[in-house]
């Protein structure tokens, strides 16, 4: 009976310790993008009034049924979002505690959590990483080196600590496997980058009129941005590799205090070409001061994916090992595609677009710690026997 009691509080701490770990998690989704510290200030504020919420008031789910989705101070509304983060990381917590623990409801329990409590713990801070990654992303299309750089770090540490993660026995192999995964999901998603951006590495702004077409740095100490009609990008946005280049078809152009009638402007990471007929010239950017067009058409360097996608397969891969790279790869493909027909179907396909690929890595990686090893034993017996 007292064996029970204890088991039955173990499952309960499982889940509500997810839901605690949610709550802190809503705190990095809203600030790391912001550059807002998580640990200052301490508590959680209001984002309508910047209340700081009492202990009392920030329990997690219930808080947020209590007050009906409001800040207690203003009565501004809470996103359902915080509520759903702490619920998602309480479900996937208690699934993670199920399926590493088993069934040892007959037996004491505690001297098994040494045995298990370990693992249970790394998959934790994997599903943390996991979900944090893929708000944020949602958000902003980002994902933070601290997620995916630190959380590969992290995932290494793990992996010497519980080697069976990445499914070996001893530290060292859990090391080197782990090492190699987080290498194999670095160079395999960076290849897929690479051909995607060969192949469907542009995109093409057409105009009825002329448009205004500009290069400004309003921040001295941030990198410049470009502004053509209502489209404005950042210059990391562009340029991520000296390949890359922006073609503007102008109708006028003005370099420093120099004008150009009808040329062809190329924009790159540190030069600009002008074309003219059959003659170019070459500005580097540095001194280029003044920067602006009358276009109709402009085409744009656009990536497959973003590197913050492969950088987040490496963390899986030094979590989960060179198995799970390949499943996440083909399930996060697959499940893109499947929400792109629902999207599509459904006539929500311009919604569809906005959701990045981290969340359908995330996803793929969630179905690889729960039945990836189970699918792979599954196909290659069905493989073998044909």
């Amino acid at each position: 009976m007292r064996f029970q009691i204890l088991n039955t509080l173990l499952h309960i701490l499982a889940f509500y310790m997810g839901a605690g770990i949610g709550s802190f998690l809503n705190v990095v989704i809203y600030r790391l993008p912001l550059g807002i510290s998580v640990n200052n200030p301490k508590r959680s504020f209001c984002p309508s009034c910047k209340y700081k919420i009492p202990m009392w008031q920030n329990i997690p789910l219930l808080s947020w049924l209590l007050l009906r989705g409001k800040c207690a101070n203003c009565g501004g509304k809470i996103s359902i979002r915080y509520f759903m983060v702490e619920l998602l990381t309480g479900v996937m917590f208690y699934l993670v505690f199920l399926k590493v623990s088993g069934d040892y409801s007959a037996t004491n329990p505690w001297p098994l959590i040494r045995l298990w409590g370990p693992q249970v713990l790394c998959l934790w801070v994997f599903m943390s990483l996991l979900i944090s990654g893929t708000f944020i992303d949602i958000d902003h299309f980002i994902l933070p080196h601290s997620i995916t750089i630190g959380g590969a770090v992290v995932g290494v540490l793990s992996s010497w600590w519980v080697p069976a993660l990445v499914g070996q026995e001893t530290h060292t192999n859990g090391l080197l496997a782990s090492l190699a995964s987080a290498a194999l999901g670095l160079g395999g998603l960076w290849l897929v980058v690479e051909l995607g951006k060969l192949a469907f590495g542009r995109k093409k702004f057409v105009f009825a009129k002329e448009e205004s077409w500009e290069v400004t740095q309003p921040d001295e100490n941030e990198p410049p941005v470009v502004v053509f009609g209502e489209h404005k990008y950042d210059w990391a946005d562009l340029f991520m590799r000296a390949t890359d280049r922006m073609v503007v078809a102008c109708n006028e152009l003005q370099v420093n205090e120099r004008s150009f009638g009808t040329v062809t402007a190329e924009l790159w990471m540190e030069k600009l070409k002008v074309r003219e007929g059959a003659n170019l010239e070459e500005f580097p950017l540095e001194g280029v001061t003044k920067l602006r067009a009358k276009t109709t058409q402009v085409v744009i360097p656009r990536e497959a994916m973003g590197f913050g996608d492969v950088l987040f397969l490496m963390m899986i891969g030094a979590f989960t090992g060179w198995q799970s790279v390949l499943f996440t790869i083909l399930a996060a493909s697959v499940l893109g595609t499947v929400f792109a027909v629902i999207h599509r179907v459904t006539g929500k396909a311009e919604w569809g677009a906005k959701i990045p690929f981290g969340p359908y890595l995330a996803m793929g990686a969630v179905l690889w710690v729960f039945y990836g090893p189970q699918f792979v034993e599954w196909y290659v017996s069905k493989t073998m026997w044909r």
